[in-house]
């Protein structure tokens, strides 16, 4: 498996591979019929997660067959293999999916590479906004939508005792520890918004911070934090204050934070 120097080239093909899975998830959220079931965990799949998940994983391979992946729809590969994993991609291709099915557009498709437990390429589209989010480790994150320029992204700066911070929260997830954490603040304002959308705001300068403190997987979150990251924030383990590490044991994450700039002298 070669070493990869320059990250940055892998945007446009990855993108490519990314956009026609979005529009093949746009196509069946438009036309047609969901056809959902539910997995073993209770969580519903349609469709539209298992076309777009056969697209990206065929992508992946032809833009380098040596780099193994790790996807929501597919099996899981024991740990004593995948430990030994220098690359790793991680893949969620349709991050919302009950928000999909809602119909109301707060859903994302998420790819991110890995190499040795840190994000760093990651992209996340979000398909019925038109916006396609990335970032590469050292080049910045950036956001681009469809016939504009692409721009380059940062997080706005808040100190934690002002009031009417914004913090986004999931709609169709939202347990009591992540709602006890959010009445620290004074007078916080909450944004409902599904799937990755939550970090993009806060990497877009929309949001100030956003709490999940309840069950995610690893790849719900390792584009979106790499992206983040990029654009000034970071995404920090709840218990630990050290940021989110990737093909672990479990790949279920703790608990964590995402902060934009932190100005505690403001």
């Amino acid at each position: 498996m070669k070493e990869y120097k320059d990250i940055f080239a892998m945007i446009h093909p990855l993108a490519a591979v990314v956009n026609e899975a979005s529009k093949t998830i746009m196509d069946i959220y438009e036309n047609k019929s969901f056809g959902v079931r539910v997995k073993s965990d209770d969580s519903p799949v349609t469709v539209a997660d298992i076309a777009a998940n056969d697209i990206i994983c065929e992508g992946l391979l032809k833009l380098d067959a040596s780099l193994p992946f790790i996807s929501e729809e597919n099996m899981e590969i024991p740990y004593d293999v995948r430990r030994h994993y220098p690359y790793v991609w991680f893949i969620d291709p349709l991050d919302g999916t009950k928000e999909f099915m809602k119909r109301n557009g707060e859903f994302t498709v998420n790819v991110c590479l890995v190499h040795e437990g840190n994000p760093i390429l990651g992209m996340v589209a979000a398909p019925a906004e038109g916006r396609l989010y990335y970032a590469v480790k050292g080049f910045g994150a950036f956001m681009e939508k469809k016939g504009s320029p692409a721009c380059r992204l940062a997080c706005s700066h808040f100190n934690p005792m002002q009031s009417g911070l914004r913090i986004p929260c999931s709609l169709s997830h939202i347990n009591q520890d992540t709602k006890s954490f959010i009445q620290r603040f004074n007078d916080p304002v909450l944004l409902g918004r599904g799937s990755a959308l939550k970090f993009m705001m806060i990497a877009n300068a929309e949001a100030d911070l956003y709490p999940r403190l309840a069950p995610t997987m690893e790849w719900d979150t390792a584009a979106p934090q790499i992206i983040v990251e990029e654009a000034g924030g970071t995404v920090i383990n709840y218990e630990t204050a050290t940021p989110l590490s990737y093909n672990k044991e479990s790949l279920v994450n703790p608990g964590f934070v995402v902060y934009s700039i932190v100005d505690e002298n403001e």
